[in-house]
């Protein structure tokens, strides 16, 4: 029910491709929200004590339950949101409380009927995608017990009451900062940036990787240089991208641009060109000699200190101080005689760290002022064409949504045949770790089960010193406040910190069962459910990644040639910078989705396909290190059109050379009497493309079956 990206964290992907993405992000600790959220359940709760009116528990659930919806950002988004999930909660709860008296045949498929709306809804987005979650949570307390009409109506009026305190709460008395996600994303894209120069640092001291006898590498390794970059520019790029959503959000919730929106637009600007130029830097410091490597010396150690500073600085919303960071700037500039490749690449760094640091007013913002008003699209768009692209068998949206609610039938059936405090817990673990991939969901389902029996543990252990209602009741504040806390970490330390929430909460309101027997059970049932959507996952429909990695390699050598192509056209002057630098974020987005394709490949039971899978991880690596060659090639000091005609026909060839690869053709021949070592270099490159994908299969037809279709609408997390 989280989303670190939404919360202006990121967890990083790693190099290690076959490695589940689940270490914790301590930083996207928020101890605001936590308190927030402990006032609007936790004060409930204590009411309910002193009063002793049960309907007050439902409305404190409603207020905890609505506070999961909250993802922060604009207020008009996060209000709509907050009042939908407010609306339809109160009406799931009494209307299926109500129709749970007249049996299974009315139950189960109108039950099926909501869980296929709200596991679809992720088709519109992370909002959507989190108030469907929930729903299914408001759905499954529903049918712990039989309700008369009078109490249905009692009920979904009281989740009405704490839905809107909640918001009320949330946004009114105690709003958290709007721009507060916006600067946090963009301060995790400078701290990416500074990572990243700080690994440039150890390997242009080390080019070759540690050598544990301490001898001289003796060359650059051209696998520590790929992980290098497999690593960080993936980490950068997804950064960049979600802090972009945020800020576009927050620009279209505005009347008009305002000054704090403007300089986050400079900020996301001037580090998306710092990223490209850092990535002409890596590439040229690979094949640097030593000499030139130490040319880079001051500019790589005072690098990555001056970004940290920069990312904190954006992150909390702080100026910084300029002349310390103007003294450090001409500190780190190279020597006058060093490398003019070196030089220029330094010099365009420099600029834009600058930039960042002096925070520039909206008048001198280039091209922002295009935001300004930016109405959102029309509901047509966002509501229509999401929901065409998914109606198709193709879709792992609507496979999603299907396959839950096929698993989602026996689970209900055991918690309406058997119904009690505990049995929920089948259903929602199945329903919330099942995801449209069956990587994801065995990540969730680790996840959810390692936290949920630490966090059981925990909890059992708070409980069972508990001597009173009162200190149960009492429990619930600092539990609401680390709990909720812990949203942006992790999903996995998210269930362990709110499992003793959930412990102490039903020792609270069902007395008369131990402590040690609730986590017994919430264990149990977390246990099975998440095996029952692992084994769903594997058997019922699923959508097997090395077609979707064939589809993603070719989106990306398509990229890559339109880059090629841009970058060309901006050194003849026959395009602005601006094309080039569009064509540099598709070219690093498309790497991105193969990557992310060929993570979740390797994550899968293979029978068959790993020798395709090797082959698109060789793709991968050469396609990142083209884009290196092809930044430098924007970078360096060449007169502008001075061999047009060279340019013209290495562009042509690209052009050609990978849309032959990507076909399983044989390569056009080179341009004669165009004489390039730059080119040359991304020729050798495109040769070994080619031979790796055609000796593996990739590029021709598949013979017999459907490819799975490629147009998917909505972010799955």
């Amino acid at each position: 029910m989280k989303s670190s990206i939404r919360r202006g964290t990121q967890r990083e992907p790693g190099p290690d491709l076959a490695r589940l993405p689940v270490a914790p992000d301590l930083t996207g600790i928020n101890v605001i929200e936590g308190l927030r959220a402990a006032v609007a359940f936790a004060s409930i709760i204590l009411l309910e004590s002193w009063l002793h009116w049960p309907p007050l528990l439902t409305m404190a659930l409603a207020a905890n339950l609505t506070c999961f919806c909250d993802i922060g950002g604009p207020i008009r988004p996060r209000l709509s949101a907050l009042l939908a999930f407010a609306g339809l909660g109160g009406l799931v709860w009494g209307a299926f409380g109500v129709m749970e008296g007249y049996g299974l045949g009315v139950v189960l498929p109108v039950a099926l009927a909501v869980i296929f709306c709200c596991t679809f809804a992720r088709i519109w987005g992370v909002p959507a995608q989190t108030v469907g979650n929930v729903l299914v949570v408001v759905l499954c307390l529903a049918l712990d017990r039989a309700l008369s009409v009078e109490q249905g109506v009692v009920v979904a009026g009281m989740f009405w009451a704490g839905g809107l305190w909640a918001a009320f709460l949330t946004l009114v008395v105690w709003r958290l900062h709007p721009y507060r996600p916006a600067h946090a994303a963009i301060g995790g894209v400078w701290r990416g940036l500074s990572r990243l120069a700080r690994d440039l640092r150890r390997l242009s001291a080390d080019p070759g990787g540690a050598d544990p006898h301490g001898a001289d590498p003796g060359g650059a390794d051209p696998a520590v240089w790929e992980e290098h970059a497999r690593g960080h520019r993936r980490a950068v790029r997804d950064a960049i991208e979600a802090a972009r959503t945020l800020v576009l959000e927050l620009a279209r919730s505005r009347a008009r641009l305002s000054e704090r929106n403007a300089r986050a637009l400079i900020r996301l600007e001037a580090a998306e060109q710092l990223f490209g130029v850092m990535i002409a830097l890596s590439d040229y410091l690979e094949r640097a000699t030593p000499a030139q490597r130490a040319q880079a010396v001051g500019l790589l150690r005072l690098l990555p200190p001056m970004l940290k500073v920069l990312a904190r600085a954006i992150r909390r919303d702080r100026p910084v101080d300029l002349a310390r960071i103007e003294r450090a700037l001409a500190r780190a500039k190279p020597a006058p005689d060093a490398d003019p490749a070196l030089r220029r690449m330094a010099e365009r760094i420099l600029d834009r760290v600058r930039i960042g640091a002096k925070l520039s007013g909206p008048e001198d913002l280039a091209g922002g002022g295009g935001l300004a008003g930016a109405p959102a699209p029309p509901w047509r768009e966002t509501v229509l064409v999401p929901l065409r692209a998914n109606l198709t068998w193709s879709s792992a949206n609507l496979r999603h949504a299907v396959r839950a609610s096929v698993v989602a039938l026996p689970a209900l059936a055991v918690t309406v045949w058997w119904p009690g405090p505990f049995t929920h817990w089948l259903t929602i673990t199945v329903v919330l770790t099942m995801q449209p991939f069956y990587a994801a969901t065995w990540q969730r389902a680790l996840e959810r089960i390692g936290g949920t029996v630490l966090g059981g543990v925990i909890g059992a252990v708070l409980a069972y010193y508990a001597t009173s209602p009162a200190i149960l009741a009492a429990m619930m504040v600092p539990l609401s406040v680390v709990g909720f806390a812990a949203r942006g970490v992790s999903y996995g330390t998210f269930i362990a910190c709110l499992t003793p929430l959930v412990v102490v909460l039903v020792e609270l309101v069902e007395p008369g069962h131990s402590s040690w027997e609730i986590v017994g059970m919430r264990a149990l049932f977390t246990v099975l459910g998440g095996a029952v959507a692992v084994l769903a996952g594997l058997l019922l429909w699923p959508l097997w990644e090395p077609g979707r990695v064939r589809d993603a390699l070719r989106a990306a050598l398509q990229t890559h040639a339109r880059y090629a192509e841009a970058v060309v056209a901006e050194r003849l002057g026959e395009e602005p910078t601006a094309a080039a630098e569009a064509a540099a974020r598709a070219a690093g987005l498309a790497s991105n989705n193969l990557e992310a394709a060929l993570s979740r490949a390797l994550q899968e039971p293979m029978r068959r396909g790993r020798s395709r899978i090797e082959a698109a991880m060789i793709a991968d690596a050469t396609l990142r290190r083209m884009a290196g060659r092809l930044a430098i090639l924007r970078h360096e000091p060449e007169p502008r059109g001075s061999d047009a005609a060279t340019w013209r026909a290495w562009r042509d060839w690209l052009a050609r050379a990978l849309a032959a690869t990507a076909a399983g053709d044989r390569l056009p021949a080179k341009p004669e009497g165009a004489d390039s070592a730059a080119f040359e270099r991304i020729a050798a490159q495109v040769e070994l493309l080619a031979g790796t994908l055609r000796r593996a299969g990739i590029g021709r037809p598949e013979a017999g079956g459907q490819r799975v279709g490629r147009q998917e609408a909505g972010r799955t997390t």
